[in-house]
């Protein structure tokens, strides 16, 4: 029996979704606020489509929804779907407030549905085949991360700083490939350089059981893009830069005669948002809990939550010196 899929927000990113959707064959209806998009979607996709979420979730048809609105509707939109038993996917951040988002994973556990959280990293083929050397010791004692996550966004979300934008991307991969959670943050930082408040440029530093110390870099106003991970591990270190199209993922290590030796690993080259949203599919067919379900959802959120009110705390008193 087709698993139809309605998708809520089909913005930029929302487009990506509604196509992979529409290829595995789920995609029944399409929500957003702009008549145009809409028209775009009708004739690109010939689906129903509709302005009123309240179509959505009243549908017995639709057996999930996928939202991909702004961070700060996510609480909301996804509780009314869960309250009408709705599975429900919802891209990164779940919410934003860790109470929020504990909220709808214990609501989805209640009721038995699927909740999944947008967390792509997790599904990156590059990034499960890093996942696998480091479960085989290929890497050996895992000693530091560090995660640098840049672009360029003029178009920054007035809801959001930069680290609701890119910092669960780090997070969540960093957890996966380690199989472990932050026990804490050990420092945040960032600025506002537009001056409108709105943080820009965020480095936080975490740390992992076994004393595993972990670095991240978010920055908004950087014309080159940078997606880079950096594994050091005891005998080597991985780098997985997915800014590449090719040799995403290398292995260096330093020979008996001191010279540095480089592998590159393989892995397939599927597209990682088409198997997260087969992922999603299955899920709600199986039963099976989400590879990047709600209690991951919540740890990031609870991370980002924390590492925002450091940040404020620390620039409350960097203001102070100068008055």
């Amino acid at each position: 029996m087709k698993t139809n899929i309605a998708l809520i927000g089909c913005g930029s990113w929302g487009r990506n979704l509604a196509r992979n959707l529409h290829t595995i064959g789920v995609l029944s209806m399409v929500c957003d606020a702009d008549p145009k998009i809409l028209d775009w979607v009708r004739k690109t996709y010939d689906v129903k489509v509709t302005t009123s979420y309240a179509d959505l979730i009243s549908n017995s048809d639709v057996k999930g929804i996928v939202i991909a609105t702004p961070t700060h509707t996510h609480y909301a939109l996804a509780r009314l779907a869960l309250l009408a038993g709705k599975h429900v996917y919802v891209e990164k951040p779940l919410a934003r407030g860790y109470l929020q988002a504990q909220e709808l994973s214990h609501m989805a556990g209640v009721k038995g549905l699927t909740l999944m959280v947008g967390h792509l990293l997790m599904y990156h083929p590059a990034v499960n085949c890093l996942r696998e050397l480091i479960f085989k010791g290929e890497l050996g004692d895992i000693r530091f991360l560090n995660s640098d996550r840049r672009n360029f966004n003029q178009q920054q979300r007035r809801d959001n700083n930069v680290i609701w934008d890119l910092a669960p991307h780090d997070i969540s991969m960093m957890s996966y490939i380690l199989g472990l959670e932050p026990i804490e943050i050990e420092s945040a930082s960032g600025w506002s350089t537009n001056n409108d408040s709105i943080i820009d440029v965020a480095h936080l530093d975490l740390n992992f059981p076994g004393d595993i110390p972990a670095h991240i870099h978010n920055s908004w106003i950087d014309p080159q893009k940078q997606v880079l991970l950096t594994v050091n591990g005891s005998k080597k270190t991985a780098v997985l830069n997915d800014s590449r199209v090719e040799n995403k993922l290398e292995l260096y290590f330093i020979n008996d005669d001191d010279t540095v030796q480089k592998e590159t690993p393989s892995f397939s080259n599927e597209e990682p948002l088409r198997l997260e949203c087969e992922h999603f599919i299955q899920c709600i067919a199986s039963g099976e809990v989400p590879r990047s379900d709600g209690a991951s959802g919540y740890q990031v959120v609870k991370i980002l939550e924390e590492a925002e009110q450091k940040m404020h705390i620390a620039n409350k008193s960097q203001l102070l010196r100068f008055v």
